[in-house]
């Protein structure tokens, strides 16, 4: 493999033409653009991912930024020439520029799909990347809401902040219903950021269009499209069908701008399918609002309601169900944050639970009154 250029590299594109960027071994290159021209084999290989195995738009972009990060620490040589030693390497440079654990083993693993696929096709004896072992990846317990942050989040009352000035009354009424509604629904059934906005207001199969994920309001139910073009129904609560109710009654509101979507459940300022972006947004605005102590994102709802539910329950296969997770290992997780719980009120409650931070071993001073032994 040839060193990597050190003054200016192929523009993200791989073409001749454009400006020169960045090299992309360099300190502060943009990882988001880095990347060579992708060989044809990885453009069939990416289509065959979105229409046979119905991979996400966003995965399907992270795996283009990784195959073109192959292509560029080539640089030049043949793909199909690659060892398990040009991988090692490739991936040492990454982690001198900064990289992640997290994201050289995402890389890794885009890569040895890709060789998986194509190794054979290309006449190659073997997989290189699939011997390389990738960095370990500290796997942190996922963040969620107690139930009281929840609840408080859930019922706070944020003055009228809309998305943009210039609003009606009407237009701030109803985004406040629409928020409620979109947040009732994280919490109530557990749905993926991607997975609430792609919602239609009921299944629709007319003029070539037809709903990937939809509500049914009347069974109290979201059928869900979700990873992997898997599909669940997921139950909905009682407060969120109220407030979804609610926000029903007001989505015409929004409904009524030129070009309004019709179909999409939840509504932007302009009536089309709200952004995943406003969201987001709104969520986190919200969560100051209510004094929550932590930045709140979608997937912390998602989180808190697997974990209240396990708490509840104890039911990991019903979990995983709702959910959507493929593997019981992912949704296994929550039995962690669920001990977690367990061991703060242990803790707090047990009397001989409070050990000495310098001596462990020690015996608590306040353990029992006049010491006394335990039934």
């Amino acid at each position: 493999m040839k060193p990597p250029p050190t003054r200016s590299a192929r523009p993200p594109g791989g073409g001749a033409g454009g400006p020169a960027e960045p090299d992309p071994l360099r300190p502060g290159w943009d990882t988001e653009r880095a990347g060579g021209a992708l060989i044809p084999a990885m453009g069939e290989w990416l289509g065959h991912l979105e229409s046979g195995r119905r991979y996400s738009v966003h995965t399907l972009a992270a795996y283009r930024r990784d195959l073109g990060w192959l292509v560029e620490l080539a640089d030049g040589l043949p793909l199909e020439h690659v060892s398990q030693g040009h991988v090692r390497r490739y991936l040492g440079l990454l982690h001198a520029q900064g990289l992640s654990p997290r994201s050289l083993a995402r890389i890794l693993a885009t890569w040895r799909g890709f060789y998986q696929w194509w190794a054979p096709r290309a006449g190659m004896a073997a997989n290189p990347a699939a011997g390389v072992r990738g960095p370990k990846v500290p796997r942190g317990l996922p963040k969620a809401l107690s139930v009281d942050q929840t609840q408080a989040l859930l019922d706070h009352e944020p003055p009228q902040a809309g998305e943009q000035r210039g609003q009606t009354d009407a237009q701030r009424c109803a985004i406040a219903l629409r928020d409620t509604a979109m947040f009732e629904l994280f919490y109530s059934s557990g749905l993926r950021l991607a997975e609430l906005v792609g919602l239609d207001t009921a299944y629709v199969r007319a003029a070539g269009y037809e709903s990937a994920s939809w509500l049914d309001l009347e069974q109290a139910e979201v059928s869900v499209l979700g990873k992997g073009g898997k599909r669940r129904i997921v139950p909905v609560g009682s407060q969120a069908c109220t407030a979804l109710r609610a926000w029903l009654e007001a989505r015409p509101v929004l409904a009524a701008a030129a070009g309004a979507d019709v179909h999409a459940l939840f509504l932007g300022l302009r009536g089309r399918r709200v952004s995943t972006r406003v969201v987001q947004a709104q969520l986190a605005r919200r969560g100051q609002s209510a004094g929550v102590p932590t930045h709140v994102h979608p997937h912390v709802l998602r989180h808190s309601f697997a974990s209240h539910v396990l708490q509840s329950a104890e039911d990991l296969r019903a979990v995983q169900e709702m959910l959507g997770h493929a593997n019981i290992s992912t949704t296994q997780i929550y039995t962690r944050l669920d001990f977690q719980h367990l061991a703060k009120v242990y803790d707090k409650a047990h009397p001989r639970a409070g050990r000495d931070k310098k001596n462990p071993h020690a015996t608590p001073s306040a353990a029992l009154p006049d010491g006394k032994k335990p039934d």
